[in-house]
């Protein structure tokens, strides 16, 4: 066989073990994110659980109890999904790995049936064979470089063998205590999903027996009216906070402009031979003009005005709208503007308020994750974070409410507006 087809060979045998060998490297990783992923997820449900623990024993807002069940019961089943892809990216691992000990049980026999052959051609001839060989090589004519390789070869062939011999038995021991592992964490993910599917049942049992509760018991739905009300109020103090504190501050810049002009005026009189040129100020144009930006894809389940409540099964006022989102998808500003409050606001769980031009507020509830801190100019359609389903009553959604000074207005009307 040529030298040619030789290193041809040699690069396929090459690529066809990084085949075999290179994808559980691959699969290794993604079990490892799923494991973070895993983890985290059990730190917000121990979190959400431990909060609906001390809400059974104290007595607290009805509304805010839904609304905690409904969101163990969005994050349950989303940990049993990650669970389930856990388990499948386990189970194609331990399924690589035992490929792969075939292959290297393969091998180990192969090299050890070429050890055995080699031992009995040592026993029935000896060394004395191979000691001409390699004195015919040193003595003979010929290329130096050629002689040598073939020295050296036929010196340390056996101890290669030994050598690959070993490195084979190591591996395969190496990949049978990862298939160990990846059976036992395959065995825990099975239990913990069965544990969760069962704990699911029963979570909505509970909030089935809750929501029939509150249909028929008078006093539970007055007292979640009650909420209802002072988490409205709430919003609209804030509202009215944030005007109030955006005229003081117009007053005052205005209070500052009128006497940087009469300090110009002094200065001007000193200078009356001088002609002085002012320069004409840019126009300033409403960065409300134009369109603007829905702030999440998705169907609106409930409008602006008088709506039947999603609990209550009674009409109440929206002062915005909601829309229906996906986990993991972004919530984006309307307009631009600045963000003049990021915090947790009852009954709209962690949310955005933006201040735009002329006075004019949105405001993003149930948000999962915020990428914006207060003062933060934003721009159109910018991410400012992902919808969830925190103080939600009826899973993942998106609160989006508008106010021009302390008034609300529809929010789908104001986006319309050109």
């Amino acid at each position: 066989m040529s030298r040619n087809k030789m290193r041809i060979l040699s690069i396929i045998l090459c690529l066809l073990v990084g085949l075999s060998f290179g994808a559980p490297k691959k699969t290794d990783a993604q079990i490892k994110e799923q494991r973070t992923a895993l983890k985290k997820l059990e730190t917000d449900l121990a979190k959400k659980r431990k909060e609906l623990a001390l809400l059974e024993t104290e007595e607290k807002g009805v509304l805010n109890t839904i609304s905690l069940l409904d969101q163990n019961l969005n994050q349950t089943r989303t940990y049993i999904q990650e669970l389930s892809k856990s388990e499948i990216l386990v189970q194609g691992a331990v399924r690589q790995l035992s490929r792969d000990l075939d292959s290297l049980d393969r091998q180990i026999r192969e090299r050890k049936e070429v050890m055995r052959k080699r031992i009995r051609t040592l026993y029935e001839k000896g060394r004395s064979s191979e000691a001409e060989v390699l004195y015919g090589l040193l003595t003979q004519k010929g290329n130096p470089e050629r002689q040598v390789y073939w020295v050296h070869h036929l010196l340390y062939q056996d101890q290669e063998q030994v050598n690959t011999l070993l490195r084979l038995m190591r591996e395969r021991d190496e990949k049978k205590k990862q298939e160990i592992s990846h059976l036992q964490e395959l065995s825990q993910l099975r239990h913990k999903k069965n544990a969760e599917e069962k704990g699911l049942v029963t979570q909505m049992s509970g909030q089935e027996k809750m929501l029939l509760s509150l249909k028929h018991d008078k006093a539970m739905q007055r007292r979640a009216l009650e909420e209802f009300e002072r988490n409205q109020k709430t919003m609209l103090a804030l509202i009215k906070k944030l005007e109030e504190k955006r005229k003081k501050e117009l007053a005052a810049a205005k209070k500052a402009e009128a006497e940087r002009k009469a300090k110009k005026a002094k200065e001007k009189k000193k200078k009356a031979k001088e002609k002085v040129v002012e320069k004409p100020k840019p126009t300033v144009t409403t960065t409300l003009k134009g369109p603007k930006c829905m702030p999440l894809e998705g169907e609106v389940i409930s409008r602006y005005g008088l709506q039947e409540h999603p609990v209550l099964h009674i009409a109440t006022r929206n002062l915005g709208i909601e829309i229906r989102g996906k986990r993991g998808k972004m919530v984006k500003a309307a307009a631009p503007g600045t963000v003049v409050m990021v915090s947790e606001i009852d009954g709209r769980g962690p949310s955005v308020i933006i201040e735009h031009e002329g006075g004019t507020y949105s405001v993003y509830g149930h948000l999962r994750s915020i990428r914006v801190q207060e003062g933060k100019v934003v721009q159109k359609c910018e991410e400012i974070g992902e919808v969830g389903d925190i103080a939600s009553l009826n899973g993942i959604k998106l609160y989006f409410q508008v106010s021009e000074g302390t008034q609300t207005v529809d929010p789908l009307q104001w986006l319309k507006e050109k």
